[in-house]
């Protein structure tokens, strides 16, 4: 009897399927294991997760990694997600200029203008007469000051002087209006009280209870207010941007001289064909436009970009971030792209409180490729380390497609998609055997970035949980809303830290996201948008190319397998949308029991069988 263990390795997760190989020639499965890909796939960092996941499968029939007679790993190619920013104009503002604030707690509301004025200062320059009676000012506070003692000052100097704003540091907004003899507009929360220039012309705006602010997110709002020149309105376009749908509000006049412009252009898509033709393609038209391009090239051979420029500066990244895989002195070229419009958040230059505007941007996936495949460099570092025979098998959806077959209710001829972490591929095998097979860059992990780009998010682990599980906001301590509408009650109450929140809806309990101000309907949004971008997209223009005569219609059925065929909507919504070509479409489950996983370690295996 042989041991032979099949080894898929994915860009998120590395699979192992055990089968014996019996005197007679008959194949049975022993077990499978999943672990998480150790180091970016196709590196020598991926061999401790598969020794990881080798001893797991093995464990579980009593045996050692030693008992395996060989290990068939697969050929794969790595995937990388980047986004190339649509030309943007920047604004430098050399002193500090803005705050776009969305606290929680504002009080007072309406527009002040004035000029600014700290705390600390307010006695001395009362006695030198630095203040003025006839000038308005907005005092900025630090959380030294208790609101009580904030109070007190104002009530006793606006008697002699035009108080008419109030920028404080600590949360205490609606504690100082309510001792205030003449009500103002107050911001609080604001940390970088100590970044604002003193004795500037500020305008400061809080909107009305259930309204965002009108005037300082208006470039003419702040030209009114500000007494902006056309010259210095055209400059403030980035801040009144960035501050739309804000509660409030604070910008700081900077002279006009301070300003600079700093434009980087978008740059063009230059695609190489092995034919020896070349396209290029500007990224301002667009993901489509951009898709359509390469759509046009039978045989791509290698893709850049225009030289200082954003989508320059990404495919060297791209390109530099993959130079591990291949040896120094070896060219690394791209061999396909996805290409999805979005909309990333752009640090505003000035602001003082790391403000950013959401700007229209392209998110791109890239396949990179090595003249050296990157799989034989780990297969031969695994056999030094296992002393174990270890073989570079087969094309990664080829695997999948014969691991497919073990799905009851399949048959010949069949077509599998296998949406990965990082490359969606497909594969079609006919009545007669033959297979056809696409390797498509773009797929989880690529959604992750768009759901982290497009919410503005800090951490790309709380974007990843965004992606797999189903949202609710906790609206009393004993029901929440779910995102389809639907009402959940609890017996027992729910911790009163969640009250308000949003959380994930995780297997071990409810999660909060931690991020504040966005909305339930937005991340649903976001996240089902980034999904179809991506995911059905790249099913659509991967199973076309495999198609006969590149008609879906063609193709009776599709078994979706990989890590991403678990996500609780990505099947359902390919289903859709392949049924539109009267096509048979749903989740695989290989060998009966694997769910739609495991399939291309499966067929590592069965293919041996075949190959004898």
């Amino acid at each position: 009897m042989k041991l032979i263990a099949g080894v898929d390795i994915g860009n998120s997760t590395t699979e192992v399927c055990i089968g014996s190989i019996q005197d007679d020639g008959s194949l049975r499965f022993l077990s499978s294991s999943c672990s998480v890909t150790t180091g970016t796939k196709g590196t020598l960092t991926n061999v401790e997760g598969i020794i990881t996941a080798l001893k797991e499968a093995v464990g579980q029939i009593d045996k050692r990694i030693e008992d395996l007679s060989l290990i068939r790993i697969n050929e794969a190619t790595p995937v990388i997600g980047d986004t190339a920013m649509e030309t943007i104009t920047e604004t430098i503002i050399t002193e500090s200029s803005m705050i776009g604030h969305n606290p929680n707690t504002p009080a007072g509301a309406g527009q002040a203008v004035g000029l600014t004025l700290n705390i600390h200062n307010l006695d001395d320059y009362s006695r030198t007469g630095k203040i003025k009676s006839n000038n308005d000012y907005i005092l900025v506070v630090d959380k030294e000051y208790p609101y009580s003692k904030i109070a007190k000052i104002i009530n006793k100097y606006s008697s002699n002087y035009k108080i008419v704003g109030l920028i404080l540091q600590a949360d205490e907004a609606v504690l100082v209006e309510n001792r205030l003899d003449k009500k103002i507009p107050i911001v609080d929360e604001v940390r970088g009280v100590d970044r604002i220039p003193e004795g500037k012309l500020a305008a400061i705006e809080v909107a009305y209870p259930g309204e965002t602010i009108r005037m300082l997110s208006n470039p003419y709002g702040l030209a009114t207010l500000l007494n902006l020149n056309p010259d210095e309105t055209r400059a403030v376009t980035p801040i009144a941007k960035s501050l739309i749908g804000k509660r409030s509000a604070v910008v700081i006049k900077t002279p006009y001289e301070n300003v600079k412009e700093n434009v980087l252009p978008a740059g063009e898509i230059y695609i190489e064909s092995l034919e020896g033709k070349n396209y290029k393609v500007t990224i301002d038209t667009g993901a489509e436009k951009i898709m359509e391009i390469v759509s046009q090239v039978d045989s791509i051979k290698d893709i850049h970009g225009q030289e200082c420029t954003n989508v320059g500066n990404m495919f060297s990244r791209i390109k530099k971030g993959m130079a591990e895989v291949s040896d120094e002195d070896e060219i690394i070229r791209i061999s396909d792209i996805l290409a999805v419009d979005t909309l990333a958040p752009v640090p505003i230059a000035g602001a003082i409180s790391g403000e950013t505007g959401m700007e229209k941007a392209v998110g791109i996936a890239a396949m990179v490729r090595t003249k050296m495949l990157p799989m034989e460099r780990i297969a031969r570092a695994l056999r030094e380390r296992l002393r174990i025979y270890v073989q570079v098998a087969g094309v990664e959806a080829v695997m999948a497609s014969i691991g497919a077959l073990t799905t009851p209710g399949t048959r010949l001829p069949l077509a599998i998609l296998d949406l990965g972490g990082g490359s969606t591929d497909a594969a079609l095998i006919d009545s007669d055997g033959q297979v056809r097979s696409i390797h498509k860059a773009g797929a989880g992990e690529m959604v992750t970035m768009l759901i982290q780009t497009e919410l503005g998010l800090s951490s790309r682990a709380t974007a990843d949980e965004i992606k797999k599980y189903p949202l609710a906001k906790v609206e009393s301590l004993y029901h929440m809303r779910l995102e389809n509408g639907a009402m959940k009650f609890f017996e027992e109450p729910i911790d009163p830290r969640l009250f308000g929140q949003v959380v994930l809806l995780h297997p071990e309990g409810l999660v909060k996201i931690d991020e504040e101000d966005i909305s339930l309907e937005k991340i649903v949004s976001v996240r089902r948008e980034a999904k179809k971008k991506v995911f059905v997209t790249n099913a659509i223009r991967a199973l076309t190319e495999i198609a006969p005569d590149h008609n879906l219609r063609n193709i009776p059925n599709v078994v979706l397998v990989g890590g991403s065929a678990l996500d609780f909507e990505v099947p359902e919504m390919l289903m859709d949308e392949l049924s539109n070509y009267k096509v048979v479409c749903g989740r695989g489950n290989i060998r009966r029991q694997e769910g739609p996983r495991n399939a291309v370690a499966t067929g590592l295996v069965m293919s041996y069988v075949g190959e004898g």
